[in-house]
């Protein structure tokens, strides 16, 4: 660490403070008082510094020291990660709560990595090999996964030694001939992305076991989606359940300004959940950072930037992580907050003018990549977004759309009918579905596209038809409209109607998706035939396959009765001559 110069403070406003007398660089880290808080350099005017302090700056007073570390914001990165609840700026809360109890006082500090706890570390490497920034030099088990000990990206040189067996991550494991000491440890500015080789396409899905988000609105592994949403309408079950379900091998879940109440729902739901793929605890696979609204505002700017760093790390070691934000529009109304105290002109609703290019800063650091390890990996990132009143016209909602791929759009009206997840499926959309389609057709169905069409232009024609509806009623319409009005209602009810809490119907694999849709779809066809015959609607309504199939997605044995369904059903219209 660079040599620490010290300065006096000249002026505190909230967690914005101004100090003289010392000359760090834009985002080094400054303690400040004697309490030692800790805080970012974020402007220079002359010989002012203003720092933005990670916590509660009461009491703090003119002419108390400041102390510049050289050195910015950083996380350390090794093994240790996973299981692991940090605060904003990675300081770990079970360890501060064993140092302090429930409240933790001012300026306590702990490293993020347990510096005392020994892993089994087995070389990939060997003498004399040649390695680069980024190579793979080792792998220790971690969690549900295998840790794999990188090179920083700024390093390179031949292999001079490497060692084997239980290390601890400040232990020298190795040295290069550059004289560089091998560690399992690394830091990393949160503010700097990492580097890679190579970005590629989002042409593979990120399966997440949601019907209404596989079918209708796919998201691609290293795709970006906003969840926005009024309150009470799902954002943060949603986010749970894309950090259970989702097929990525990584979670990282950003709790970033929401109510501690909800955090504390995160906090102990998750220990007790087991991962699907494993049968181990979901936590074995899952970093999270937890920031909620009663902690201090500057820290909340942090936090996102802190979570994105861990998901890169774990990106250059070649896995698929899910980054989940909870929610942006609490960490643009941090950087609200800390503007104001700047006295910059504020931009639209006081927001700042740089409000845009900082959300887009965020977003354009995930991605699918070629690491420099010769891996593949990705960051997915879905920011949950929280409108003040549900107005999605507001500048966080609609900067967030000029940047992400994908919308899912909550909707108050359906919370008020009880439809979860409340995701409308008119306004919602998303833009890779085009680039997802091959993989679709090759992996789950040729027709897969087609039937994803098939629903959405049904449901576009039931919201066509509801106006009428309304002027007239349902009985007006002819039979072969009350027909599409029946069949929307059972897209909407048996399948896109999906109950987290439920254990069967919690997580649908996309087999069984298809083949779900492919059975509302032929109750379609063969209704249109008899209807066409001048069956009675009622008559195909009553029939005990279709009354069958609403019930069967909370069947244990559900793929299986799906087939025996439209079997049946199939039999029912053969009946009735169609």
């Amino acid at each position: 660490m660079a040599e620490q110069k010290k300065g006096k403070i000249s002026r505190v406003a909230g967690p914005v403070v101004t100090a003289e007398g010392i000359s760090p660089r834009m985002y080094d880290v400054v303690l400040v008082s004697d309490l030692k808080l800790m805080g970012e350099v974020i402007k220079l005017v002359g010989n002012k510094v203003v720092i933005q302090v990670y916590e509660d700056t009461s009491g703090i007073r003119p002419g108390e020291e400041v102390i510049d570390t050289g050195a910015p914001l950083q996380v350390e990165l090794g093994p240790g990660l996973l299981s692991s609840v940090y605060d904003g700026v990675q300081r770990p809360l079970p360890v501060l709560r064993e140092k302090q109890g429930d409240f933790v006082s001012r300026g306590v500090t702990a490293p993020g990595l347990d510096k005392s706890k020994k892993w089994a570390f087995t070389p990939t490497v060997k003498k004399g090999d040649e390695l680069q920034g980024g190579s793979i030099v080792g792998e220790v088990p971690e969690g549900n996964i295998v840790h794999k000990v990188l090179l920083p990206p700024n390093v390179r040189g031949k292999v001079k030694s490497i060692s084997s067996g239980s290390f601890t991550v400040e232990d020298i494991i190795g040295e290069l001939d550059s004289g560089h000491k091998i560690k399992m440890t690394q830091g990393w500015p949160v503010r700097q992305a990492r580097p890679y080789v190579d970005k590629l396409l989002p042409d593979i899905p990120l399966v997440t076991g949601q019907r209404v988000l596989d079918m209708l609105f796919p998201l691609a592994k290293g795709g970006t989606a906003a969840i926005p949403g009024g309150f009470g309408t799902g954002k943060t079950v949603t986010s749970q359940q894309l950090s259970k379900w989702s097929d990525a091998q990584i979670v990282v879940y950003v709790g970033c300004g929401e109510r501690g109440n909800e955090m504390t729902e995160v906090l102990t739901t998750f220990p007790e959940l087991e991962d699907p793929k494993s049968g181990k605890p979901l936590m074995g696979r899952t970093v999270l950072v937890a920031n909620t609204s009663n902690m201090p505002v500057a820290a909340r700017e942090a936090s996102v930037y802190t979570g994105i760093t861990i998901a890169e790390y774990y990106r250059d070691m070649g896995y698929d992580v899910s980054l989940m934000a909870d929610s942006t529009s609490r960490w643009a109304e941090a950087m609200r907050e800390i503007s104001s105290r700047l006295e910059e002109m504020p931009g639209e609703e006081g927001y700042p003018a740089y409000l845009a290019s900082r959300l887009s800063e965020f977003y354009e650091r995930c991605g699918r990549v070629t690491t420099y390890s010769g891996k593949i990996g990705s960051i997915s990132v879905i920011g949950a977004v929280s409108p003040s009143g549900g107005d999605f016209s507001e500048p966080v909602t609609q900067n967030t759309l000029r940047i992400v791929k994908v919308f899912w759009a909550l909707d108050s009206k359906l919370r008020e009918r009880r439809h979860f997840p409340a995701v409308n499926w008119l306004t919602s959309y998303s833009l890779y579905s085009p680039m997802l389609e091959e993989w679709y057709s090759k992996n789950v169905a040729e027709d897969w596209n087609a039937l994803r069409l098939w629903a959405m232009e049904t449901l576009q024609k039931e919201s066509e038809l509801q106006e009428i509806v309304q002027l007239v009623g349902s009985d007006a319409l002819p039979e072969e409209q009350r027909l599409t009005l029946e069949v929307a209602r059972m897209i909407r009810e048996f399948f896109l109607q999906q109950s987290a809490y439920h254990p069967v119907d919690t997580y649908s694999p996309l087999k069984r998706q298809y083949e779900y849709m492919s059975a509302i779809k032929k109750f379609s066809e063969l209704a249109k035939r008899a209807v066409s015959l001048e069956v009675p609607l009622d008559k195909l309504v009553a029939l005990p396959s279709r009354v069958n199939l609403g019930k069967l997605k909370f069947e244990e044995t559900i793929d299986k009765d799906i087939k025996n369904v439209a079997a049946a059903m199939e039999k029912e219209f053969s009946a009735l001559g169609v």
